[in-house]
């Protein structure tokens, strides 16, 4: 073959259109109107350095005694982030099909139920916890249902997306041998899903954990409240300790739904 006709099969090189550099520029805008509006300045950043530095050298050491006062509290913020998630994705798990276009056909079923999950997901967990707390007083019984909600929400999204992209295939195939509709959600649609939806659960269950340890600064219950209190008195020696112990935890449970996740896989 010839110099010029092996140059002629090879395929053209890809152009940089004008569309690209439009699109950087448009991005570069954004950002610049986002950074003026918000007062976001890297000159600020820098500045502030120094008194960043002041602050985490009031946090070292931390307070090792200050442990047995936080332990109760710590396990308190588990055990809510464990019932919230819980809660959250037995609730997740049938308005999850009803919002997937491929199971529910009907749309004055789907519409309804996906709008229930946009509002779960609009509210933020600490709003959550500032209702609950209201009618429920404060407590670790505002956290749990503030987490409830909250993992709700997020879990019905991802829950119906992931059944939403399921292979057609054996649901057809069980519509052709006449399954009723139970049947063809139990066989055709959680058997692909079950494995996702756990890794979810357990995913949420770390985000639990973390949104728990806030939930605290409105009254909530958890370790919050004590992180605000230490906050709020200066006590950042013992600030730090949460902060590590929080870490510790978070870890802990990442390794184990780690695990379990590749398990699954």
């Amino acid at each position: 073959m010839k110099p010029s006709s092996r140059l002629q099969s090879l395929p053209p090189k890809p152009r940089t259109g004008l569309k690209s550099w439009l699109t950087a520029a448009l991005l570069l805008v954004i950002l610049w109107l986002c950074a003026r509006q918000t007062e976001a300045s890297l000159s600020e950043l820098v500045r502030g350095i120094p008194e960043m530095g002041k602050f985490f050298a009031k946090m070292v050491p931390p307070d090792w005694a200050y442990f047995r006062v936080v332990l109760k509290p710590m396990i308190e913020t588990v055990q809510m982030a464990i019932l919230g998630t819980t809660f959250g994705a037995l609730l997740a798990l049938p308005i999850s099909f009803l919002a997937a276009s491929n199971v529910t056909k009907l749309i004055f079923l789907r519409a309804p139920a996906r709008f229930v999950l946009n509002l779960s997901r609009t509210i933020p967990d600490l709003l959550f916890a500032a209702l609950f707390a209201t009618v429920f007083g404060y407590g670790p019984l505002a956290g749990t249902l503030a987490l409830t909600f909250f993992s709700f929400g997020v879990l019905s999204k991802w829950a119906y997306e992931a059944i939403e992209t399921v292979d057609g295939g054996p649901m057809e195939a069980m519509t052709a041998v006449g399954a009723n509709k139970l049947q063809w959600i139990h066989f055709g649609v959680v058997s692909q899903v079950v494995g996702q939806f756990i890794g979810f659960v357990l995913y949420m269950f770390e985000i639990n954990i973390r949104a728990a340890a806030i939930l605290g600064f409105v009254g909530a219950g958890g370790i919050g409240i004590y992180l605000n209190r230490t906050l709020g008195m200066f006590r950042y020696d013992q600030t730090l300790l949460i902060i590590l112990f929080t870490l510790a935890i978070v870890i802990a449970i990442d390794m184990a739904s780690s695990r379990i996740r590749g398990k699954l896989a």
